[in-house]
């Protein structure tokens, strides 16, 4: 059915513009509107599932079981894919860290951590006595309550993408080619404040184009999640973790050469060369099975009634 697509789509993505035009007009990424209209999108794609699901009239159960809200068919398995990913993407972000230094693109500052002393001056809040332990104890609250505190603006985009729109796609074009689709069409929502430079500021406008490149990637991780499970709740868990942990990863960076993000971390070329490795060795010896949505009964015509006889 391509109208609940279109509605989907639109939604998502006319939302996502509106909430970051108070960014646009005031003055770009540095308005202190910015984490507001980045929060509010991260909502644009439940809405969009919504919009779908007003045209389908589906139950909402049947709808919840379709596009990932429960927790699959078999929950002890999920289970573990929610601790997996809990613990599996902190390990990532900080591998792409360690493969970022040994390549020699990025300089550790564990002495003094001048970049986060420098977050702490710029936003005019007292730099703890020992910044070490502060960091330790950001790391520890990023993994452990990261995803929990994540939980539910994470929801806001993966019920979207991994949980309406990923079936779909795969649905139409086998696993492969909708887990990329997915991640082009993730990457190209984020424009209203990719094209400002957000996540990439070096790059100003074309770090639009640039971050298709590590939604494509992670996408296909998350997707793996959801499309395994047939449940959302890894790829929210997942998504949460990523977001909490890994800025705070390139803090560790030194300030006398600040780490190219284009080039370190996660997100990064070294991450996206981690990921597609990763992603690879899933599809490879973990394939997963296609969660497609049934397509809907067809109408049935009523049964001819016998004429009477004259």
């Amino acid at each position: 059915m391509k109208k609940p697509l279109i509605v989907f789509l639109a939604l998502a993505f006319g939302l996502a513009w509106a909430a970051a035009l108070p960014v646009w007009l005031g003055g770009g990424l540095g308005s202190p509107l910015t984490t507001v209209a980045a929060t509010l999108m991260m909502f644009t794609p439940t809405v969009g599932v919504l919009g779908a699901w007003a045209l389908t009239r589906a139950p909402f159960r049947q709808w919840a079981r379709e596009t990932g809200l429960t927790l699959g068919e078999r929950k002890g398995r999920t289970g573990r894919y929610v601790l997996g990913a809990w613990i599996g993407v902190p390990v990532l972000i900080f591998v792409a860290l360690g493969l970022s230094v040994a390549a020699g693109l990025m300089a550790l500052d564990l002495d003094e951590l001048g970049l986060l002393r420098e977050v702490y001056e710029s936003r005019g809040v007292p730099v703890p006595g020992d910044l070490g332990q502060m960091f330790a104890l950001q790391f520890v609250l990023g993994v452990v309550a990261g995803p929990l505190l994540n939980a539910i603006p994470a929801l806001g985009e993966e019920w979207g993408w991994r949980g309406w729109l990923l079936p779909r796609l795969v649905n139409g074009g086998g696993v492969l080619p909708g887990l990329l689709l997915s991640g082009v069409i993730w990457g190209l929502w984020h424009a209203p404040l990719t094209l400002l430079g957000y996540n990439y500021p070096r790059l100003g406008s074309w770090a639009a184009l640039f971050f298709v490149g590590f939604c494509v990637l992670a996408g296909v991780l998350l997707g793996w999640l959801r499309l395994r499970t047939g449940s959302v709740w890894p790829a929210v868990v997942a998504h949460g973790s990523l977001n909490a942990v890994a800025a705070n990863a390139l803090l560790l960076g030194d300030p006398a050469s600040p780490p190219n993000e284009v080039l370190a971390g996660i997100t990064g070329l070294v991450g996206w060369a981690l990921l597609a490795v990763v992603g690879a060795l899933l599809l490879r010896f973990a394939p997963p099975r296609p969660s497609v949505p049934p397509a809907p009964p067809a109408p049935q015509e009523p049964a001819p009634t016998a004429e009477p006889a004259v």
